[in-house]
């Protein structure tokens, strides 16, 4: 039974078999040691960077529902009251210092979308200048722009809603060049065998990011003001953005203190796969349908995630009726299931694939499977069980941390089929990807003018039919072998 499993899981793509150097031929290449490693200190440095990018993307979820004017609120109806306000009684009052503002919930929605309309616009661009000029000073001053633009937000929120909504779309801009210029990274550093392991290290940055950068909002929120959440974690952008600059080279050639050893075991591994071709083969990239499977699962995959990104806190807030203490830390709790399912996914994968010879492509439907219609069956519920609290926190954090599987399947589909050209198809996939988080927020808002459990359901309904299509979609259609149009032998004659 076992071989046959095995079998089944070595049958990958069109080519037949997974096309690696560490999975082909013998003897098979010795793998350099993880201990203070180049490439684990970059995916750990990494790490760090994308926790910073997220903590400055989602903080302003938070400290939104403290910048509103309560009125505005009350005048617009929208608290429900179909669930009673259970929150416990706390004898620290919650500073009342920070300036409110009387913006209604479709400005709210704008602002809160306002940071995509940047973000899609640099995606392309962003993986295009990675793979001609390296990754790193790109990712670096992406993460740098970001921060100092959110030591900014308090005075542009004083200016009004139109100066926050332009601060925050130029904050995308600068964002959106990082995850393309990372995986343009990757390229070079990750070995085949090790990407899932690598990219979900460097990449769950991004989850715990969110797991402390919501309850630690909230915390400043109440005991200082909001302003002091965008000067306090702009201030640690800039402090990584000096470490990254000292410590992290572009390529394993250029790096200063790797070993020897090290740098052969990550070239030698990637001698296959990466092409030499300047030109980069657009019209086959556009006509490839690989690249199409990608494309709609991280689509449909960001759409549920985007919209438990922004909205959350609010859901938080105005059904459950959870205060500003407790609406970070229950809204953080969802994020630490998926960081953890991220950094343990990505050691299951490459076990699959190195220790049980499962294909490539066997590995990345199978994770995206899991991490896709899971948290749709489970998001579908948390809008069946009404004011339950502990339930709906429990069916959200489920939810979320099933979606981390994904970071072993679709979400590095793209240095699979085609290295060479990793940043630029996660340019590709991510600018479509980046239209959820455009629209989706607004669409929500719009879908629950009154705030009940109902009006929810449908917001849940949408996201988790969106995200099963998706997964049926990459099933059908992914592959799992460097693709020939990103081989130095692509003629045009075939895709």
């Amino acid at each position: 039974m076992r071989s046959s499993v095995r079998n089944l899981a070595l049958n990958d793509g069109e080519e037949g078999s997974d096309s690696t150097p560490l999975l082909r031929g013998s003897p098979r290449t010795e793998a350099a040691p993880v201990c203070c490693s180049a490439r684990y200190n970059l995916a750990v440095l990494a790490f760090f960077g994308f926790f910073v990018l997220y903590a400055l993307r989602v903080n302003l979820s938070v400290a939104l529902v403290e910048m509103i004017d309560v009125n505005t609120t009350v005048s617009d109806n929208r608290t429900s009251k179909e669930c009673a306000d259970h929150s416990a009684p706390i004898n620290v009052l919650p500073n009342q210092t920070g300036k409110r503002y009387h913006w209604d919930a479709e400005t709210q929605g704008w602002i809160l979308g306002s940071f995509f309309y940047g973000y899609i616009l640099t995606q392309i661009p962003g993986g295009y200048i990675a793979s001609k000029v390296g990754g790193k000073l790109l990712l670096g001053f992406g993460i740098l722009g970001t921060a100092v633009l959110t030591l900014f937000t308090p005075v542009a929120a004083d200016l009004g809603a139109v100066p926050l909504i332009v601060l925050r779309a130029l904050e995308g801009l600068g964002e959106g060049v990082t995850f393309p210029a990372m995986h343009a990274m990757w390229s070079s550093w990750a070995p085949p065998l090790e990407r899932s392991k690598l990219l979900s290290i460097s990449y769950a940055g991004a989850q715990l990011g969110t797991v402390i950068s919501l309850p630690l909002s909230g915390i400043i929120c109440y005991y200082m003001d909001w302003t002091y959440v965008f000067y306090f974690f702009g201030v640690v952008g800039i402090f990584w953005f000096i470490l990254w600059i000292w410590l992290v080279s572009n390529t394993p050639e250029t790096h200063k203190t790797i070993s020897h050893y090290e740098k052969e075991y990550i070239l030698s591994s990637l001698r296959n796969q990466l092409s030499s071709q300047k030109s980069v083969p657009w019209i086959p990239i556009l006509k490839s349908l690989p690249l199409g499977a990608i494309v709609v699962a991280h689509f449909s995959y960001n759409w549920t995630f985007y919209t438990l990104l922004t909205l959350l806190p609010t859901y938080m807030k105005e059904i459950l009726r959870f205060d500003v203490q407790e609406n970070g830390f229950l809204s953080a709790v969802p994020y630490f299931g998926c960081w953890l399912c991220m950094i343990l996914s990505g050691q299951v994968a490459d076990n699959l694939r190195a220790k049980w010879n499962f294909s490539t492509i066997c590995v990345r439907t199978l994770f995206s499977l899991i991490g896709m219609i899971g948290p749709a069956v489970f998001l579908v519920a948390a809008g069946f069980i009404g004011c339950d609290y502990s339930l709906a926190v429990a069916f959200l954090t489920i939810s979320t941390t099933l979606g981390g599987f994904c970071s072993s399947g679709f979400s590095i589909n793209h240095l699979d089929i085609a290295p060479s050209y990793a940043g630029i198809l996660l340019g590709i996939t991510n600018t479509f990807a980046t239209i959820p988080g455009m629209v989706g927020p607004v669409i929500a808002k719009s879908l629950t003018p009154n705030n009940t459990v109902r009006e929810w359901q449908t917001v849940f309904y949408i996201a988790a039919g969106i995200n099963v299509f998706g997964a049926i979609f990459f099933t059908l259609f992914a592959k799992g072998e460097v693709q020939s149009w990103a081989l130095d032998d692509y003629h045009g004659h075939r895709n």
